[in-house]
């Protein structure tokens, strides 16, 4: 094991690389990047001080906006400078690289800090409700797949079939949209706060009123991605629990004399539940980088899924690229510590016996 575990590791570094040039090269050829967005917005105003604050001081008297015929091209090439891009492509990306082995990811073009401190800001509001919305799709879906697995073809299978289904077919940004104008002051009941997590001045308030309130807003963003994601898991452990069922061992260990649950949760759950609970780092992953963006920017949740959207409209390049790297590196770390976790629950398997 320990010598797959270094072979996964040291794999990270090709696959993080192949991403990020795969994704610089397409950035490449996205139009309406910073540089078009700057000048853009000067060619509509007519001057430099709006967006451009301290380094319009470099300009001189070569930023004279000149109508019709166009910028100045000394200021074209300033705006590139200031935003790096009078570099080749090439040396822009291997310059982004080295930074990133460092974990140096720059600044944001449009924000006054560095995608460092962006990313530990935004990062606990994201994880928090990943976190959460796991936990609660994992205590849903493997008591009510075994429940449905051991009712197959009843009534009670049938009904919450229904319910998974429609789960499952509601995204959970629809989902989101929905709680928002039944309960938080759409259309009907005003029972949960709209945006953020925290209501104005409860860094003032007690520890317990602050856990509360905490727990008040979660409440509408936590239900929107568990209703979109219990869905699936529910399937997959009901059919874990069918195959299991209908193996030899289960029958053999009836014929012994053992009752029911014994048979059902001695021996049937270890090997049902392989897969399902070794997929919590991915499908911890999957929330947290899927269903919870949309999510975050229903109920302005100032995480990484609207950091992450705000820095794609923006064209932040910084930005986007920093994110990516941290998205990604923490997937394929995930993925390592789900191979882990096979063992964990099943030390029968061994990962260099397969090599």
């Amino acid at each position: 094991m320990t010598a797959y575990l270094i072979r996964r590791l040291l794999l990270v570094f090709p696959t993080l690389f192949g991403i990020i040039a795969i994704n610089f090269v397409v950035v490449q050829f996205a139009p309406g990047g910073p540089v078009e967005q700057m000048m853009a917005e000067m060619r509509g105003k007519g001057d430099l001080s709006s967006r451009m604050g301290s380094a319009s001081s470099e300009f001189g008297n070569t930023g004279a906006y000149r109508g019709a015929r166009g910028l100045d091209p000394h200021i074209v090439a300033d705006i590139k400078k200031m935003f790096g891009f009078d570099k080749p492509p090439l040396t822009r990306f291997l310059d982004m690289v080295g930074g990133y082995l460092r974990f140096d990811f720059g600044r944001s073009f449009f924000r006054d800090q560095s995608v460092v401190q962006l990313i530990l800001q935004k990062m606990p509001v994201s994880i928090s409700l990943g976190l959460w919305s796991t936990l609660l799709v994992y205590f849903i879906s493997i008591p009510l797949g075994i429940a449905k697995a051991v009712r197959n073809g009843s009534r009670f299978d049938l009904a919450s079939s229904a319910v998974v289904l429609t789960g499952y077919a509601i995204p959970s940004f629809l989902f989101a949209i929905l709680l928002v104008v039944l309960f938080a002051g759409g259309s009907y009941f005003h029972w949960f706060p709209l945006r953020g997590l925290t209501s104005d001045g409860a860094a003032q308030w007690s520890l317990p009123a602050r856990i509360a309130d905490y727990g008040w807003h979660m409440v509408l963003p936590t239900i929107a991605v568990v209703a979109g994601g219990f869905a699936s898991l529910t399937m997959l452990t009901k059919n874990c629990f069918l195959e299991e069922v209908g193996k030899q061992y289960t029958v053999t260990a009836r014929a012994k004399g053992a009752n029911e649950r014994r048979v059902l949760y001695g021996h049937v759950f270890r090997n049902a539940m392989l897969l399902v609970v070794a997929g919590f780092p991915q499908a911890f992953i999957g929330i947290l980088f899927t269903s919870a963006l949309l999510v975050e920017i229903v109920f302005s949740l100032d995480g990484l899924g609207l950091l992450g959207f705000q820095s794609a409209i923006q064209r932040d390049y910084p930005v986007m690229f920093g994110t990516l790297y941290i998205f990604t590196l923490l997937g394929l770390l995930m993925q390592i510590i789900g191979d882990m976790l096979y063992t964990i629950v099943d030390p029968r398997i061994d990962f260099e016996a397969r090599r």
